[in-house]
């Protein structure tokens, strides 16, 4: 099957090579101990507001904790492969952010998630914002076009590393709009943002969450948003489609477990993930990440996750994208 090469190249390169487990019957009386949530992520970041409540209404919805664990590293790749070595039992849930579908392509390493794992559920999507210094003359999509066709390849856009979200939404974005932004890498947001808001680079794709305080302070303008929808209560702007490009990123956050996970099984974690969406002090939590609750049912989640980890495909070829 061709899923197995491909788990065993990601379990090897992290020298976690072992046999490639079989499905298991659902355990009977699942769940019956705690059920770990792995964040492959260090703490402080998105993902550990989101897992904390969602882990609430699930001990609520179950009868039994489920603890969140970081385990960072390898750009969500150690994490990744701690569950995807796991038994299919139900006992190991992976929340992670769209990078899962990268990891693969900008790694080398083969993985896919679409083969590797199971995906339980879709929590939220959120689309990025375009931002530029106040002072700059970039001062919308079609702005930044201009300015890239009078300098090609002069304009330049900051990312939060090689293989970030950040760097390939923006990948993307030339790719689509066929123009030559180019690239400077970072290591983290912060410092991205700091040499922004200073006219050192040009434009930035990011989250609103991470560009919040430089956008109320007026150090920072949205020019546009990368997805069609946009968080209620963020600055006005246009997206990039209705500026003409056929153009659509951003980032979001889904629930998966190991590749085998009983079909029963599955269903109900889904069920109680789409009913968790729709208590309003969760949707505060994702309105908080600049998020929106995007529940889906397993089979609409399958059909997505394919769909993008062919667009990830497609966007680092063609970029040329590598981790450090």
């Amino acid at each position: 099957m061709p899923h197995r090469p491909a788990r065993r190249a990601l379990l090897a390169a992290a020298g976690l090579a072992g046999p490639v487990r079989p499905a298991l019957a659902q355990p009977e009386g699942w769940p019956a101990r705690p059920v770990r949530i792995v964040v492959p992520f260090t703490p402080g970041g998105s993902n550990d507001a989101i897992a904390p409540p969602l882990a609430e209404r699930l001990q609520a919805r179950f009868g039994q904790p489920f603890p969140v664990e970081n385990r960072p590293g390898a750009g969500s790749a150690v994490g990744v492969q701690a569950v995807a070595q796991s038994p299919p039992d139900g006992q190991t849930l992976l929340l992670t952010t769209s990078s899962i579908a990268a990891i693969g392509p900008v790694q080398g390493s083969g993985f896919d998630p679409t083969a590797d794992l199971d995906a339980v559920a879709l929590l939220a999507r959120a689309p990025l914002v375009v931002v530029t210094p106040p002072a700059s003359p970039i001062e919308s999509i079609a702005a930044l076009l201009t300015a890239d066709r009078a300098r090609p390849g002069r304009i330049t856009f900051a990312s939060s590393g090689p293989g970030s979200t950040t760097h390939i939404a923006t990948a993307l974005f030339n790719l689509r709009a066929g123009t030559q932004l180019q690239h400077v890498p970072y290591r983290g947001t912060a410092g991205a943002l700091t040499d922004l808001v200073a006219g050192r680079v040009d434009v930035m794709f990011t989250t609103i969450a991470s560009a919040a305080g430089q956008i109320r302070g007026g150090l920072l303008r949205v020019i546009a948003y990368t997805g069609p929808e946009r968080v209620p209560g963020s600055p006005p702007a246009p997206t990039v489609q209705e500026a003409g490009i056929d153009y659509e990123a951003g980032i979001w956050w889904g629930l998966f477990a190991p590749r085998g996970l009983p079909s029963v099984l599955r269903g109900r974690l889904n069920a109680a993930v789409n009913e968790a969406l729709q208590a309003l002090d969760f949707a505060r939590v994702l309105t908080g990440e600049g998020a929106i609750p995007m529940p889906l049912p397993p089979a609409g989640l399958d059909a997505f996750l394919a769909a993008e980890v062919r667009t990830m495909r497609e966007v680092v070829a063609a970029a040329h994208i590598r981790a450090d």
